[in-house]
């Protein structure tokens, strides 16, 4: 069986991040980068982004390879609660990647950055997330109004699911 697992983000992913985040079929997923250039500017800063607990960000392997990314955001004015975001590479969708790689960062974020509660925001039309949300036990705590942007800049109404220890 193929190995799943996460390790902290590198400047060397950027050209991988920026080929998967710039497919047309990332509907739901609202971060855009114009270029490799850009996306190294944003890895590059990781490292400020741990130290302050902001947030904790991932590269998603499989066999070795750069498949995705998955972070979890720290609640400023409620460090016990982060939320976790990701994206997979649209040739690996389908295949429990991402179930794993939630499961991976949720020890992390459980474990070794001490929060209480986990959450992940999804458009309600995003089922495939919303699979591996129900799939690791998450809770559908209701919708939220306005709550996301999509990649446009517009709002959207979101699912909230959350997990707590």
């Amino acid at each position: 069986m193929s190995k799943i697992t996460i390790r902290y983000q590198l400047v060397k992913d950027a050209k991988r991040f920026f080929e998967i985040l710039n497919n047309p079929n990332f509907i739901y997923f609202s971060v855009t980068v114009n270029s490799i250039a850009d996306e190294k500017k944003i890895l590059k800063e990781n490292p400020k982004r741990r130290k302050n607990n902001e947030s904790w960000n991932y590269s998603i392997l499989y066999d070795n390879q750069v498949v995705g990314g998955i972070g979890i955001r720290i609640n400023q004015a409620r460090k016990f609660t982060g939320e976790i975001g990701y994206f997979v590479d649209e040739k690996y969708w389908g295949k429990g990647i991402t179930t794993e790689a939630v499961k991976l960062a949720e020890q992390e974020g459980f474990k070794k950055l001490g929060l209480t509660r986990i959450e992940i925001l999804m458009q309600p039309k995003n089922k495939a997330s919303e699979k591996v949300a129900i799939k690791n036990g998450y809770t559908k705590e209701g919708k939220l109004k306005k709550a996301i942007k999509d990649k446009n800049g517009i709002m959207k109404d979101a699912f909230l699911y959350a997990k707590v220890l």
